[in-house]
């Protein structure tokens, strides 16, 4: 049968297996298992899924000494090298950025990889506006005085290639990693025993490049429509909630609002969704709209100009003007302009105005929540996407996922630690009683928030109108409330 076996002076190594690439580094002591049998390469773990999550673990578990000599291997659909070449003009920003709270950064930073990513691209922000769409209730986040985290950001503005990118050159210093990039799984099952080897209940993952990787733990970073979930037979429950996330860069007019240390996120819950302005570096800004398909579809047919000035009167006009603009194919400029000469709008309540949209930057995706019934199963454990899809109306989604890996890595490292089969459901339990009432909890405020700004009439406004009132005009309430979502570290930016 299977037993620990400790292979010492194998040399720690990255290998892109598809590309060949290969850094020899200073052999080392490593409490691994056996490396090939029965047509089985065996590891302690194997990720699928080389997101922000999945590469945040391999990066998490080769930084930590205690774990740091687990055979891991890593396989992802995408070109890697790729990824870790990420590099853009400064005045060009991808449209898929996350707000990261200033423990999510900390974490990435405690890693080693916030290093590498391209700081001069990521944005702190210090406030952020809320209001209401139809009663121009507002409240505004940010540290009070006497708060203990005065002066700290409240998040930081960073797109998902650059943290990706980060990670991945992070991995390639590391080393110890195999990676099976520009590889898809193309079945997931369990093994088999053997005269010298009991598989089976171990997941066995077949690759489309002929490999057949046998894990002790295999953990499932792969997305919303999970293989590795799948293969675990474990059910994800949720909706869809008809509406389609817009995103775009925008350019706004001057050098960007607030300056560079005292940027402004802004967001407007209207009837249709929230419509979210975040500020990115310089006079740029990256746009997070959640619309109607129907509405989605006519914004991105609009040409720039007319976008921009729909985005301009999303945050200005009332509900009713911005329902009729989206009636119109073109000519939105023009009837903002007319509009604006009928409505006193306060400058400083709302953001710069967008004077540009950068080339390829528009684009939809649809918004759902779904919440997986556990994340773990023996030898399988769930992390990101892959364990619960939230609305991104907080920005949360990828900060949830930094939360996933901090909590694995704690419980793999207590099993190996104590000497313990860091797969069995018995030792993941801690992990998925950790997450899953956190994640739950942070689901259902963002949908009840969803639903509740999404009525235009009945008691609900004046009710949610006084909350937020009430919630803005006693600090300690809400230094609470930004302590709770955000955490305070240290200043990396």
């Amino acid at each position: 049968m299977l037993a620990a076996r400790s292979v010492a002076g194998r040399s720690a190594r990255f290998v892109c297996v598809s590309c060949t690439r290969r850094i020899q580094l200073q052999a080392q002591s490593s409490r691994s298992y056996s490396t090939k049998r029965n047509h089985h390469d065996i590891y302690d773990v194997v990720c699928v899924g080389g997101g922000p999550a999945g590469l945040s673990l391999l990066t998490a578990l080769r930084s930590n000494p205690v774990t740091s000599g687990l055979r891991v291997a890593l396989v992802e659909a995408q070109d890697l090298s790729k990824a870790a070449a990420f590099a853009l003009p400064a005045t060009q920003f991808s449209n898929r950025c996350s707000s990261l709270t200033p423990t999510s950064a900390e974490y990435l930073n405690t890693i080693g990889a916030w290093t590498h990513m391209q700081r001069e691209r990521i944005q702190p922000y210090h406030e952020m506006q809320v209001w209401d769409g139809i009663t121009d209730a507002r409240i505004e986040f940010d540290w009070q005085p006497g708060s203990s985290s005065g002066g700290k950001p409240i998040a930081y503005m960073a797109e998902n290639a650059n943290i990706i990118s980060g990670l991945v050159k992070r991995l390639e210093e590391l080393g110890g990693v195999d990676v099976f990039d520009k590889t898809k799984v193309e079945n997931i099952s369990l093994g088999e025993e053997t005269e010298d080897f009991d598989l089976r209940e171990w997941p066995i993952v077949s690759l489309s490049g002929g490999q057949s990787l046998a894990a002790r733990l295999l953990v499932g970073a792969d997305g919303a429509n999970s293989p590795v979930r799948t293969f675990a037979g474990i059910p994800s429950r949720g909706w869809d909630y008809g509406r389609h996330g817009v995103v775009a860069t925008l350019e706004l007019e001057g050098d960007g609002w607030g300056g560079a240390n005292n940027k402004i996120a802004y967001q407007r819950f209207l009837p249709t969704g929230p419509v979210a302005m975040l500020p990115m570096p310089g006079n740029f800004a990256s746009l997070v709209w959640s619309t109607t398909p129907e509405r989605a579809a006519v914004l991105k047919k609009l040409s720039p100009k007319d976008f921009a000035a729909t985005v301009n009167a999303a945050f200005r006009l009332s509900a009713v003007d911005l329902s009729f603009m989206h009636t119109q194919e073109s000519g939105q400029v023009e009837e903002l302009a007319w509009r604006l000469q009928h409505r006193s709008v306060a400058q400083d309540m709302v953001p710069q105005a967008v004077v540009g949209v950068q080339e390829g930057t528009v684009a939809s995706f649809p918004l759902k929540l779904r919440h997986a019934d556990t994340y773990i199963g023996e030898r399988v454990a769930l992390v990101g996407d892959a364990a619960h899809t939230i609305h991104p109306l907080a920005g949360q989604g990828l900060n949830q996922g930094q939360s996933d890996i901090q909590s694995l890595v704690k419980t793999i490292q207590y099993a190996v630690s104590h000497g313990q089969d860091l797969g069995t459901q018995m030792w993941l339990e801690s992990y998925n009683s950790d997450r899953y009432a956190a994640n739950h909890i942070m689901l259902g405020v963002c949908d009840k928030l969803h639903k509740l700004y999404s009525a235009e009439s009945g008691p609900l406004i004046p009710l949610r109108s006084v909350g937020l009132r009430a919630v803005n005009a006693f600090g300690p309430l809400k230094n609470f409330i930004m302590e709770q979502a955000s955490r305070t570290a240290s200043r990396l930016v």
